[in-house]
């Protein structure tokens, strides 16, 4: 007879708690609860691998013929400036010979993503935090959203998933001028409240290097057997990662054994 697995009975950030970021500003978990809670969507709260990924995949073998790996898409996501899918994929797209425009590859990906009556890859998308975790960081942090995605992206998973009531701020792409690395998305969701007070959950450079500028402390995601995962850890680290978790689900633990009983009203200055 097989035995049962144990149970987890905590978070699993990389290599435990003493993996903490040495140039952050929060040396432990301990003594920090903040009380605004900024979540990047792709990687983080949604896995995209067979959406987005995979249509990046097949729009840049369309233009090109030539067959192209999950490897060498994380190689491009791992530099800065590549936050945006459909500009990631114009420059993979030049740089393997094809001279297309970026309005023609931008149109293949949006037909790839959303295929007839919204069948496509974004069918393949699956939604990763639980309403019941939600709920619980709810009542602690108020919760908001910065992301890559436009609104249109945005809105059909949060309606998909009944979970749009969790989330008061929201930033998209186009609500910015300047997309990831720029921090004006975190700008816009502080509307100048302590950044210290809050922390941006996301899962790339561009994502940390955004969190750095706006002084918010970042915590990266990045589960267990994902392409490239070492290299990721390395450079959120260098990024100045405070934690890096396997998984989001464990943020709510990581943030526990510090969270007041009652998040106070007061903290987060509502919106204008």
């Amino acid at each position: 007879m097989k035995k049962r697995p144990k149970s987890r009975t905590g978070p699993t950030p990389e290599h435990s708690h003493r993996s903490l970021s040495s140039t952050s500003r929060h040396k432990s978990p301990f003594g920090f609860h903040p009380d605004l809670i900024i979540f990047d969507v792709d990687g983080v709260l949604v896995d995209v691998r067979g959406s987005f990924h995979r249509t990046t995949l097949e729009t840049v073998a369309h233009f090109t013929g030539k067959r192209v790996t999950r490897h060498q898409l994380q190689h491009w996501k791992n530099q800065s400036g590549f936050n945006d899918d459909w500009k990631l994929s114009t420059a993979w797209v030049r740089s393997l010979g094809g001279e297309y425009e970026f309005e023609e590859v931008k149109s293949k990906f949006i037909e790839l993503y959303w295929g007839e009556n919204g069948r496509g890859h974004v069918a393949g998308e699956k939604w990763l935090l639980p309403r019941s975790i939600l709920r619980r960081l709810a009542k602690h942090a108020e919760l908001a959203l910065f992301t890559g995605r436009v609104r249109r992206e945005l809105d059909h998973t949060l309606d998909r998933r009944h979970v749009r009531e969790f989330f008061g701020r929201v930033v998209t792409a186009e609500d910015v001028t300047r997309h990831k690395p720029d921090p004006e998305g975190l700008y816009a969701i502080l509307k100048g409240s302590d950044p210290s007070r809050a922390v941006y959950v996301g899962d790339n450079v561009d994502d940390a290097l955004a969190a750095r500028s706006a002084q918010v402390p970042f915590i990266g995601i990045i589960p267990p057997g994902t392409e490239g995962r070492r290299k990721r850890v390395a450079l959120l680290r260098k990024s100045g990662a405070l934690a890096i978790l396997h998984d989001i689900r464990d943020l709510d633990a990581w943030l526990r054994p510090t969270r007041p009983r009652r998040r106070a009203k007061t903290s987060v200055p509502s919106k204008a």
